[in-house]
């Protein structure tokens, strides 16, 4: 677009200066406004601050345009977002708001319907604690007893997106601001690049089913390559992934558009393929098998907290894995619980709509058994999935993650304005695509800035609601202090909702519950999937 604009503005004030010269004076109009216009259009290409006017001269200016009358057009745009379902007009207005800097609040009291079914809330204090005697950067301590280099976390980080479904661009604002903000920033499966490195910001490393970063030419796991970056110093954790939210069981997709030759090149695969990553590993075949790998991957990284993430399908194979923990004594020292509702790049309708369980679900469940078993005090929770406000991070922390992830939130602190053209390469905003026509418009230099300034708000938030709610720190919210309409007339906690386990009570038969009685008949350490006829279901 670019290229089209000074072709075309040199062309129009060529031939309107012409016809002014040799034709009609009264053409010098004309050619004033074409002349207007182009000294407007290469201010717009040459500003480092909005991305849309850098690739679209002046006819960029719409786009703010709009943005200036929003408030006047909410009716049209508010949508029913109970639970944070949809990404609505709303939550997107909060993120840029807070990412620029500039008023969040917004007027005409509650924008939801409260007598929705569906509709949840936070329950106050008469009693608040004062926002300025609480303590505005709380941290989460990752490492159990084999971890040697435990690492001191935000309470909200960056989610997984790789280099190649994002832009070296993206990317590099992305980890700009995490050290800015002092928060960490994981990379994806798609490997470490020089784009994570460049600022020093603390990355949480992600090894896929591709292992992509640590492979040999067959696509397998390279334990020498793995072990030469892990120990980088910029690397703070490690993290397996298991499944994610987006497409559980299927694998990632990287279009050959997007995989060029500086993506394959970091990946260890050819350029200019379609990479499609397997969806499930090589590495181990087992429950067992996945611990055991953990455990080598937290030697080969010199001790450094290693965890997994996945989204909850079949309940009964991860609690073979906790079983398979507790048999070896090897624990991960966090685990990632991805809800289905999550992703930001391409996935299959089918596997986006109806694969998955939803993440308060999920970490409900998997809260609860590790409680059950006695082994929660060793492994950090991490809940991941459309984690978009403060109110967000409350509700997963209550109950019962110690940290979270965001991903589209620190995309539209980028200036994403969900063109949902994620999985074409044709990103108008240049985050997600590999288009240097497009990434252009991105500068990393300015929206770094967006993203530290929109972790330190949100962050900000989060402590007044535990403020507001009475409360000094984040691991004193329970499931009690949020609420949930089920009906017209009838509001439950989620203590409630979501019934807590007591502290070793699946150590024995009698205190299963009776909803996860067949799943732990179904548990196998030593095989995955669900079998009626398995007799691996082993209780301690």
């Amino acid at each position: 677009m670019r290229g089209k604009f000074v072709f075309i503005s040199t062309v129009l004030l060529i031939l309107t200066l012409a016809l002014s010269i040799w034709l009609n004076p009264n053409w010098y109009v004309i050619f004033g406004i074409v002349l207007i216009l182009t000294i407007m259009g290469y201010y717009d290409m040459y500003q480092k601050r909005h991305t849309i006017m850098r690739i679209y001269p002046v006819v960029g200016r719409l786009r703010y345009v709009m943005e200036d009358i929003r408030p006047k057009m909410y009716q049209y745009f508010i949508e029913s977002d109970i639970d944070g379902r949809p990404f609505n007009r709303v939550d997107r207005s909060t993120v840029y708001q807070r990412a620029k800097d500039v008023r969040d609040t917004i007027p005409f009291g509650t924008q939801y319907d409260l007598y929705a079914e569906g509709y949840e809330w936070m329950c106050h204090s008469i009693a608040p604690k004062a926002f300025d005697t609480l303590d505005h950067d709380p941290r989460v301590m990752v490492g159990n007893k084999d971890c040697k280099q435990p690492y001191s976390a935000s309470v909200l980080n960056i989610s997984a997106m790789s280099f190649g479904a994002l832009s070296g661009s993206a990317v590099e604002a992305l980890n700009w601001g995490a050290k800015l903000g002092n928060f960490a920033h994981n990379t994806g499966e798609g490997g470490i690049s020089d784009h994570h490195l460049k600022h020093n910001g603390d990355l949480i490393w992600q090894i896929g089913t591709g292992y992509f970063g640590c492979r040999d030419e067959e696509g397998n796991f390279n334990p020498d390559l793995f072990a030469e970056k892990a120990q980088h110093p910029n690397v703070k954790m490690i993290e397996l992934k298991i499944s994610q939210g987006a497409k559980p069981g299927h694998g990632g997709i990287l279009p050959a558009s997007k995989n060029s030759e500086e993506i394959a090149r970091i990946r260890h695969i050819l350029p200019r393929t379609k990479v499609m990553s397997p969806p499930y590993h090589s590495a181990f075949s087992t429950p067992m098998g996945m611990v055991k790998f953990i455990k080598k991957l937290r030697d080969l990284s010199g001790g450094k907290p290693v965890g997994f993430k996945l989204c909850i399908g079949h309940k009964s194979e991860f609690i073979s894995i906790c079983q398979a923990m507790i048999e070896l004594d090897t624990y991960p020292d966090f685990i990632a619980v991805d809800g289905g509702e999550g992703g930001t790049g391409a996935a299959p309708p089918e596997f986006s709509n109806y694969v998955g369980a939803p993440l308060v679900d999920g970490l409900d469940f998997v809260h609860n058994i590790l409680n059950g078993l006695n082994i929660r005090k060793h492994i950090k929770l991490i809940a991941s999935g459309k984690i978009s406000s403060a109110f967000h991070v409350a509700r997963a922390i209550a109950l019962g993650a110690d940290m979270c992830y965001q991903a589209r939130a620190n995309k539209l602190a980028l200036g994403c304005i969900q063109a949902l053209l994620c999985n074409t390469n044709e990103c108008p905003t240049g985050i997600t695509t590999q288009d240097p026509k497009l990434t252009i418009g991105l500068v990393p230099e300015d929206k770094k800035d967006r993203v530290a300034t929109y972790h330190r708000k949100t962050i900000d938030n989060f402590i007044e609601l535990l403020g507001a709610a009475g409360l000094e720190k984040p691991k004193d919210l329970t499931r009690e202090h949020i609420y949930r309409r089920i009906s017209l007339n009838e509001m439950i906690t989620y203590e409630e909702l979501f019934p807590s386990i007591k502290l070793g009570a699946m150590l024995e038969e009698s205190g299963i519950p009776e909803k996860y009685k067949l799943d732990f008949a179904y548990a196998n350490k030593d095989s995955w999937g669900v079998n009626p006829q398995s007799k691996g279901r082993v209780l301690y």
